[in-house]
């Protein structure tokens, strides 16, 4: 008997199936929204310096000529000078008003007309810009998905 009680359970043991079952989602389709949102912020200041390197001078009028035994009109650079903005060094040399031509009148008897513009070197303008860009982006990603 005790033959009989082996010979059963070495069948029992060799017999004996393991049923599995597959998993299956439980679900047909559905969808997933993700969303994401950045934002930078941009400051910035920019500064330009105009300078003017030489000098300038205009003359014009009517019944007027030079003053100089020789005609001369042009000025004679001999102010020079140096200047510092913001850590920039730049020197020059301009006409000073005794270094300017003369003129005189062509015919005292008429009307006459003088104009004298000197531009001298040195810094023209300075231009400051301050501006701050904020910027925002969202991206949206949609996902479906079915079985």
């Amino acid at each position: 008997m005790n033959r009989l009680k082996k010979l059963i359970l070495i069948l029992l043991l060799f017999s004996a199936r393991t049923l599995a079952n597959p998993v299956v989602p439980t679900f047909r389709t559905g969808s997933s929204s993700t969303n994401s949102t950045s934002q930078s912020v941009v400051t910035e200041s920019i500064t330009s310096y105009q300078y003017r390197t030489g000098y300038s001078v205009g003359v014009s009028g009517t019944n007027i000529e030079s003053a100089d035994v020789n005609g001369y009109i042009n000025a004679i650079p001999t102010a020079e000078a140096t200047q510092t903005v913001n850590g920039i060094n730049f020197s020059y040399t301009s006409p000073t008003l005794e270094g300017m031509p003369r003129w005189k009148i062509v015919n005292e008897s008429q009307p006459f007309s003088l104009v004298e513009t000197v531009m001298t070197p040195g810094i023209d303008t300075i231009t400051q810009i301050n501006r701050t860009i904020n910027t925002t982006t969202t991206t949206t990603v949609e996902t479906t998905f079915g079985q």
